[in-house]
């Protein structure tokens, strides 16, 4: 007989890191169209502390369970179900933990086409790290920039998580990579990930950018926010693309915008995707390379069990650590 409550952390209401624990809540019930997966693993993001302090968007609501993203085993499907009790999946975005119950909790009912199936060994750390930050990343660089080999990019907010990402996955598919930190210290954990320029984000990033690339970078995958965009359009050659996706400023909106303030011949977007963005075939490549050691996975800690949620949400606010924070359940 299967249990009728598991552990999560649900919040109420707006609250302070400190005060998210564990409690005993329902477990979700299966129904059409939807698929329950044991929780092995999840990232903590951004937005989420935005959700814990009551500033999110309108399409979140209390109560909720937390997390956009997650990875585990399927443990109950409907008899018409495409996927299989024991397997491995991923999942991200779709409304998880802001319009519906998410993945801060042993179990979490999803939407069949928000899921991913996977084929790998790898550790659950490793495989919980990546939803969230591949699904934007790869997003932005295809639907988004719709980036190819020999292209110029600019990553503004290299050394977030979807930075991180994007600049790896950039460098496969075989662009050169600008990355900007607004800390000379990040630097070096840019280069090591395969950026091929590093540049401080201050008042000397244009003269620098024109030196390596006179003619304006191809692309620019925008993390940063507003207060950035319109230098990234002023660097941008004519006929290139200019991606909004973030926000690490906190600025999401303008007042007084005119199209007119986006310079002939460069061409503006933005990327709010999910996971029918990212192939199955792609998730399961990039595990493939992780596992031939191609490429690194940035992660920045690893915690065990809700206990340690508070302190991961701790650390990702301090804004002192590069990478993903992942809880193992």
């Amino acid at each position: 007989m299967k249990q009728k409550q598991m552990m999560a952390i649900k919040l109420v209401e707006k609250c302070e890191a400190k005060d998210l624990m564990p409690i005993l809540v329902e477990r979700p019930t299966i129904k059409e169209g939807f698929v329950l997966i044991k929780v092995q693993a999840f990232g903590v993001n951004e937005s989420e502390i935005t959700s814990r302090r009551g500033e999110s968007s309108a399409d979140f609501s209390f109560p909720r369970i937390l997390g956009i993203e997650g990875v585990g085993i399927v443990d109950e499907v409907t008899s018409n179900s495409r996927f299989k009790v024991g397997q491995k999946v991923a999942t991200m975005m779709g409304g998880l933990g802001r319009s519906i119950d998410g993945s801060y909790a042993e179990y979490m009912l999803v939407r069949e086409e928000n899921i991913i199936p996977l084929d790998t060994n790898l550790d659950w750390d490793i495989v919980g790290a990546l939803p969230e930050m591949l699904q934007t990343a790869y997003g932005s660089l295809t639907v988004g920039l719709g980036i190819k080999k020999g292209d110029v990019l600019l990553i503004r907010g290299g050394t977030s998580t979807v930075g991180l990402m994007a600049l790896i996955l950039a460098k496969k598919m075989g662009a050169t990579v600008i990355t900007t930190s607004r800390k000379t210290e990040k630097l070096e954990s840019l280069r090591q990930y395969g950026s091929d320029y590093t540049l401080v984000d201050n008042q000397e990033i244009e003269s620098e950018i024109k030196k390596i690339t006179p003619q304006g970078v191809d692309m620019v995958l925008e993390l940063v926010g507003l207060t950035t965009l319109f230098q990234d359009m002023s660097l941008t050659r004519k006929g290139g693309r200019v991606c909004f996706t973030g926000a690490l400023s906190g600025q999401w909106t303008l007042d007084n915008f005119s199209p007119f303030m986006i310079p002939t011949g460069v061409f503006l977007t933005s990327y709010a995707g999910g996971a029918r963005d990212l192939p199955s075939s792609i998730f399961n490549d990039i595990l493939k390379s992780i596992e031939n050691k191609e490429i690194t996975v940035p992660i920045a800690k690893v915690y065990h069990g809700f206990g340690e949620v508070a302190q991961a949400q701790t650390n990702l606010e301090s804004g002192k650590y590069i990478g993903k924070h992942v809880i193992i359940l």
